[in-house]
């Protein structure tokens, strides 16, 4: 019996669980295209690029950290990928690969700044994100890479599926967050990171290489950027170079809504997918019922202010 009460979900999970049936049903009751299959299949294909965001921004979020750069390096990465293949002829596979290794190089910068010169990750964060714009904007020349192989495009295709069309980017989203979920869940390296988010000090003192936990958290959250930058490019089909100036407010939204603590330690990966589709549910809800984008951007404000209260009053009671 306490085997199976252990497989149960955090309660945690729960309050965004719930929050996110009764956003439908509420939705539903406001729009009868809500619950229509292919309204539901746009909405993952809404929030498959700032959901792989999150899955990085969850693993730093998890030891304490933030990173305010995610929407930009995502940016870079994309223009980085759709340029060499337009510029320089390159396949598909490696031009992805150019801009994977863009992404997961400013995770190193990233981590290095944070763990080697200890700078605040809010700190190092901002400077990297004004970094990555600036260079997005030169190398792209501010314009927009349409003249893409069709190969880049791939993830962007859709099958049938129940009656919606469901794109295969939100299969790899949706296998990522699985495969997450596991290695924190069952592998010594994903309880290293909890524990030192927990207690950075505590955790040293134990023999775990803080340094390096940290160090490999950012690199595969830039791993992570890289890997919705792909996505960005098969949903829009081109390298944008305005993308990303909104993605790394909502990737922490999602996290925040999904049950994660700001303060560390506490959360798990499969929340911030519910955050994410609270999200989605939420601007789609209410574009279907006419209110303004301004509106939709406060409703997210009041949720995240509500979520970061919750944590506080929730980690006040357990003390």
């Amino acid at each position: 019996m306490n085997s199976f009460k252990d497989k149960l979900p955090p309660l945690g999970t729960l309050g965004p669980l719930i929050a996110l049936v009764l956003a439908c049903v509420f939705f539903a009751s406001q729009s009868d295209r809500f619950l229509s299959t292919q309204n539901f299949s746009l909405i993952l294909a809404q929030v498959m690029v700032v959901g792989v965001i999150a899955i990085g921004q969850t693993l730093i979020i998890l030891t304490a950290g933030i990173d305010l750069s995610c929407g930009m390096v995502m940016a870079l990465g994309g223009i980085v990928m759709t340029k060499f293949a337009s510029d320089f002829g390159l396949s598909t596979p490696v031009a992805m690969a150019c801009g994977l290794l863009v992404t997961t190089a400013f995770g190193y910068l990233n981590g290095v700044l944070v763990t080697r010169i200890k700078l605040p990750p809010f700190i190092v964060t901002l400077g990297t994100l004004n970094i990555a714009f600036a260079i997005t904007q030169l190398y792209s020349g501010s314009q927009t890479i349409t003249d893409i192989p069709p190969g880049m495009t791939w993830l962007g295709n859709t099958f049938s599926l129940g009656g919606a069309s469901v794109s295969y980017g939100v299969l790899m989203m949706l296998g990522l967050y699985l495969f997450t979920w596991f290695a924190l869940r069952e592998t010594a390296a994903g309880r290293h990171v909890y524990a030192v988010g927990n207690s950075p000090e505590a955790t040293r003192l134990t023999g775990i290489p803080t340094e390096k936990v940290l160090l490999g958290v950012y690199v595969l959250a830039g791993l992570c950027y890289g890997v919705a930058a792909m996505l960005g490019v098969a949903r829009t089909g081109a390298g944008d170079p305005n993308a990303g100036q909104t993605e790394n407010l909502d990737a922490i939204t999602a996290v925040v809504l999904g049950g994660t603590s700001l303060f560390g330690g506490r959360g798990i990966v499969l929340g911030t997918l519910v955050g994410a589709l609270i999200v989605g549910v939420f601007r789609n809800g209410l574009t279907l019922m006419g209110v303004s984008s301004v509106y939709q951007i406060l409703v997210t404000g009041i949720l995240v202010i509500l979520a970061v209260a919750t944590d506080q009053l929730s980690r006040k009671g357990a003390r």
